[in-house]
């Protein structure tokens, strides 16, 4: 059963990562890494350091093999080519199976220390002896991604941080740049760039990214960026989104909302389920993480039914929080951009 969005009180950071839209998928170009030998062999290579958004260095005598990443990190640094031995975040659903932000991640060998939104195992965590920690940070670089903050102290003082922002202050950072950072980490660990997989991948995402800019000029349908919960529907801001900042730029046309809750920081608007038809969107970008509704479990909202949207089938998953290596992004990109092309015009 999917989370339950609102049976539980969050602050702003727990809305992001628990309650729909609010951070704000295809074949995938390749399988992950673990087998580039050029990380291997960055473990013997002398020290390591790594300068991060925050502008904190975390230096080692040599580059780190116990790694603990939050799921959405380990899968980008995984698919560029590093192996990523435990994890915290959303890693596994009910059934065992990968959630969407794990990627190709071979969850089943993954220590986790979490696997839902402020669950951190600090004793295990402790007894792992991790050599670094690495998240993502929203605005605020003190808020690491899924370390919750009551045990923030306690986990932080066990091994360095590196935290790269998924959202910088002036709400600037965009996709492309967020994964040329988990770029930079990555081959820092001794990932290749130029191996034949990760040349792949970026030539697979620059296409995904031609594909969508044409295909927004050429049907520039209305986009609505949501999420979906038991009690309410979330009608996201695409300028709080590093993604939908992108597409913005590439000329997708998502709608603004005109109420967002500026309490949770403007990510988003609540609307009521009586209200969910607010917005005239041609074609729903849907939050498709394990806490948020999906359209199999909305058949029985009678307002949902009634989106003219949804009566067309023009409904395309939405990773909330991107996936950030170029392979992975470029699966969400092509989904867009067949999407919109697709679409028929409603209003």
């Amino acid at each position: 059963m999917a989370f339950d969005a609102d049976s539980v009180k969050f602050g702003r950071r727990g809305l992001l990562a628990g309650g729909g839209a609010l951070g704000l998928t295809g074949v995938l170009a390749a399988c992950g890494g673990g087998e580039d030998e050029a990380a291997d062999d960055a473990a013997d290579s002398g020290p390591w350091s790594f300068t991060d958004d925050r502008g904190e260095t975390a230096e080692l005598d040599a580059a780190p093999t116990k790694i603990v990443a939050f799921t959405g990190m380990a899968a980008a640094l995984y698919d560029f080519g590093i192996e990523i031995p435990a994890v915290y975040g959303p890693t596994t659903n009910e059934d065992g199976s990968a959630t969407t932000q794990a990627g190709n991640l071979p969850v089943d060998d993954l220590e986790v220390f979490g696997n839902t939104y402020g669950e951190f195992d600090v004793e295990a965590y402790a007894a792992y002896g991790p050599e670094v920690m690495m998240t993502h940070y929203y605005i605020d670089p003190a808020a690491l991604w899924y370390v919750p903050a009551e045990k923030a102290a306690d986990i932080t003082s066990l091994a360095p941080v590196v935290a790269i922002s998924a959202n910088d202050e002036a709400l600037s950072n965009t996709l492309d740049t967020v994964i040329a950072r988990h770029a930079d980490l990555a081959a820092s660990l001794g990932a290749d760039l130029d191996s034949e997989t990760n040349a792949a991948g970026k030539e697979r995402y620059d296409a995904a990214v031609e594909a969508l800019k044409a295909a927004a000029a050429a049907n520039p349908v209305k986009v609505l960026a949501c999420a979906a919960a038991a009690e309410t529907f979330y009608a996201s801001s695409p300028n709080m989104g590093n993604d939908t900042r992108f597409f913005l730029e590439l000329g997708v046309d998502i709608i603004v909302p005109d109420a967002l809750d500026a309490a949770t920081g403007g990510y988003f608007e609540f609307l009521s389920w009586e209200n969910v038809d607010k917005y005239d969107a041609d074609l729903l970008l849907l939050d498709n993480r394990v806490q948020s509704l999906q359209p199999d479990q909305l058949t029985d909202y009678p307002t949902w039914n009634a989106l003219p949207a949804v009566q067309e089938g023009q409904i395309v998953g939405w990773e909330a929080e991107p996936m950030y290596s170029y392979g992975l992004a470029a699966a969400s990109i092509e989904a867009l951009a067949e999407a919109i092309t697709n679409a028929k015009k409603l209003f």
